[in-house]
């Protein structure tokens, strides 16, 4: 394990490489996404379901504190934010969970990620340290196929490097769902996910302890995590280059290992 950088370094680090700060996703499309999780659409449920109303203002109100995006209603175009100081924060408190974690005697793992070309490289990585720390990486289901919606072509779960994804016969595959790991559970449950999306969703829902990443306009697991179903979410943006999220990444496993 490397020295790494600084908590500065990795502020500014985040900042420059637009992960946080002033972030590409637009505040319009952050907007809409909150919208549509306040009348419940499932695409951006992630599987979650919620005791509380959760409205439109509520959810603005929760990113704001959660994320760092703009907080004013008034504010509905143009560009949004999250607060790399709520990033790193984050980021110390997913280390101390899976450090947690990893002290159990033989803990058993999944990761799963909707990002093959964002994240994937994250949860590599994450993957390659818990087994030297004597974790069980469990693959279940893996070839399950299903058919998302009504159009599209039929997706099934694949590991590379023991990490969930879903490929649709052709190209690994961007989601939101949160049916792969709705079966997995059903066939295999572990002791900690490690995970985004859809995955992370399904497997909060199911009452593992669960942490994941999630960008400014995926409110789902925010709203997971305030109601005790997540037990930590990252703000970050999720798909700039794969590269940019090293430093990140060693950030947290150097607070994972101090944790062991």
């Amino acid at each position: 394990m490397t020295s790494g950088m600084t908590r500065a370094e990795l502020i500014d680090h985040l900042v420059r490489t637009r992960i946080a700060g002033d972030v590409a996703t637009s505040r319009e499309n952050n907007l809409d996404h909150y919208r549509s999780l306040a009348v419940r659409d499932p695409h951006y449920m992630f599987g979650l379901t919620f005791e509380g109303a959760w409205t439109y203002r509520d959810v603005l109100d929760l990113m704001a504190k959660s994320a760092g995006v703009v907080a004013d209603p008034g504010h509905r175009s143009g560009q949004d934010t999250i607060d790399p100081e709520r990033t790193v924060a984050a980021l110390d408190a997913m280390g101390d969970r899976i450090a947690g974690a990893l002290r159990r005697p033989d803990p058993t793992v999944i990761i799963a990620t909707g990002h093959p070309t964002g994240l994937m490289v994250v949860h590599m990585a994450i993957a390659r340290f818990v087994v030297t720390q004597g974790a069980t990486l469990l693959t279940p289901a893996e070839g399950w196929t299903y058919l998302p919606g009504s159009f599209g072509r039929r997706r099934s779960i694949r590991y590379i490097d023991d990490v969930a994804l879903l490929d649709d016969g052709g190209a690994l595959v961007h989601t939101h769902d949160s049916a792969p790991m709705r079966r997995m559970l059903e066939e295999q449950r572990p002791d900690f996910v490690i995970a985004d999306h859809g995955w992370a969703g399904a497997a909060g829902e199911a009452g593992v302890e669960t942490v994941g990443f999630a960008d400014c306009n995926d409110p789902a697991l925010f709203v997971g995590e305030a109601e005790g179903k997540i037990a930590v979410t990252v703000p970050l943006d999720d798909n700039v280059l794969p590269r940019y999220y090293g430093p990140l990444t060693d950030y947290l496993l150097r607070r994972v290992a101090a944790g062991l």
